[in-house]
């Protein structure tokens, strides 16, 4: 098969029917998100630009589903991280609320103590005050304390004295006792302030971790929402696809038999360039042979006898001098055999695809010029998806044809038979004809086989 015919068509095809039937092209992807992003953006400019002269929306839908399905797999991992999040966030938040529960029974408790201290400490105090307004006033003890002592029915002096200094010292006991329940309300009192602000605390810590549940719920929701689109988007594209794939196959074999019949036309172009040239070589060795034979004739010397003509050799295409079509604009694709991915159908049985230009990374509107001297033979816009077009002979040099082609041009500034010179602008760089983007895919065909640019710049 021509390397014309093995264009970009082949790559449509695989990497369409790899679509319909669910095949995924398998990617490598680097470490870090940015680099798979990369990757993934690359990937699907490799495909839209495989399929440059098919159908731009067909090759749009194509680097879609090659990004959303590289995507999906990340996203589906963040989705699992976002739950896990969640998961964290709840077992964090029910700790917290079980911890502030607890610290709300001991602070009960202590408040409970606190009211039982209270209490008991206001009890000793009465009886306190009892015992020693009883000692000061009457040398003895208060009558409700008698049975707590002892009955003093019919004592003597001695035994009231007596039974008075027992008071006195039960009230140097009761006041030990005082202490200690005042010591101890002190430090209930403490205790409750420190769970007081344990509680405080924990509420703080608990209201933070409820915000991080909500943030971690609201970023698994996001997530969940991204992998369904992507699903969505996916399954919508496969469908697309699979549903275009009869009019695929039909608008392929047309573009096929469009540049098939390009093709034809510049070998025969070339085949005839060549020709007049040869005949052209073979006059001028003609005129010289019988140049030679009149002088010496002239001289009267017998001619010599004519030696049988051969052709001369092909030069190198190196004289044909060429020169970028573009001022500093990069090359983004460029000329050769590409494999089928691994995983996707090889519709030709070739193992791949043949990509008979290099493509430039032309913003719209960029000036493209003349490689060379030449003649335009088509110009303006074409049915062979390469939109408006630029199509130059130019000529033979050293017994080599050359003839170069620029597609997707968003305008053109020459006609067909129009001479042009080396570095005359010729067109505006588009995104004209079945593309997906702004550049220029260029070509150079040498002695009828299109051959790398890259070899003559």
């Amino acid at each position: 098969m021509k390397p014309f015919r093995a264009r970009a068509v082949s790559a449509a095809v695989v990497l369409l029917l790899a679509a319909n039937l669910g095949a995924s092209t398998p990617v490598a992807f680097a470490d870090t998100l940015e680099d798979q992003q990369a990757d993934l953006r690359a990937e699907a400019a490799r495909v839209q630009q495989s399929l440059e002269f098919v159908d731009a929306k067909i090759a749009k839908a194509a680097g879609d589903l090659v990004v959303y399905q590289g995507q999906l797999p990340g996203a589906q991992q963040a989705l699992l991280d976002a739950q896990g999040r969640v998961a964290t966030a709840v077992r964090e938040v029910e700790s917290l609320a079980a911890r502030v529960d607890l610290a709300q029974q001991n602070k009960a408790k202590i408040t409970q103590q606190l009211d039982t201290d209270k209490k008991k400490i206001a009890d000793t105090k009465k009886l306190i005050g009892q015992i020693a307004t009883q000692a000061y006033k009457f040398g003895g003890v208060p009558s409700n304390l008698s049975l707590f002592f002892g009955s003093n029915n019919g004592g003597s002096l001695t035994d009231t004295i007596d039974l008075a200094d027992q008071a006195l010292r039960s009230q140097n006991s009761a006041m030990d006792k005082l202490n200690q329940q005042n010591a101890t309300n002190v430090n209930s009192q403490a205790r409750l302030q420190a769970v007081e602000a344990e509680i405080q605390d924990l509420k703080a810590k608990a209201d933070a971790a409820l915000a991080r549940e909500k943030a971690a719920r609201d970023e698994a929701e996001a997530k969940k929402a991204k992998v369904d689109k992507l699903i969505a988007d996916t399954t919508r594209l496969n469908k697309q696809l699979k549903a275009a794939k009869p009019g695929i196959q039909n608008q392929l074999a047309q573009v096929k038999a469009r540049q098939d019949a390009v093709a034809a036309e510049i070998v025969e172009r070339d085949r005839k360039l060549r020709e007049a040239w040869l005949a052209e070589q073979r006059r001028i060795a003609a005129a010289a042979a019988a140049a030679a034979a009149a002088a010496a004739r002239a001289q009267g010397q017998a001619p010599p006898r004519p030696a049988p003509y051969v052709p001369p050799a092909p030069g190198p295409v190196s004289a044909f001098g060429l020169r970028s079509p573009f001022n500093g604009v990069p090359i983004t694709s460029g000329f050769g055999w590409r494999a089928t991915p691994p995983g996707t159908i090889d519709f030709y049985g070739q193992g791949g695809y043949m990509h008979t230009g290099i493509d430039f990374g032309a913003a719209c509107g960029t000036p493209v010029y003349a490689p060379a001297a030449g003649t335009v033979f088509s110009a303006g816009w074409a049915n062979d998806g390469g939109g408006n077009n630029v199509k130059i002979s130019h000529g033979v040099v050293q017994g080599n044809s050359l003839t170069t082609i620029f597609y997707h041009n968003t305008s053109v500034v020459v006609s067909p038979g129009q001479q042009v010179s080396q570095g005359q602008l010729i067109a505006y760089s588009g995104t004209t004809g079945n593309s997906t983007g702004c550049h220029s895919h260029f070509e150079t065909w040498v002695n009828g086989q299109a051959v790398d640019p890259m070899g003559l710049l």
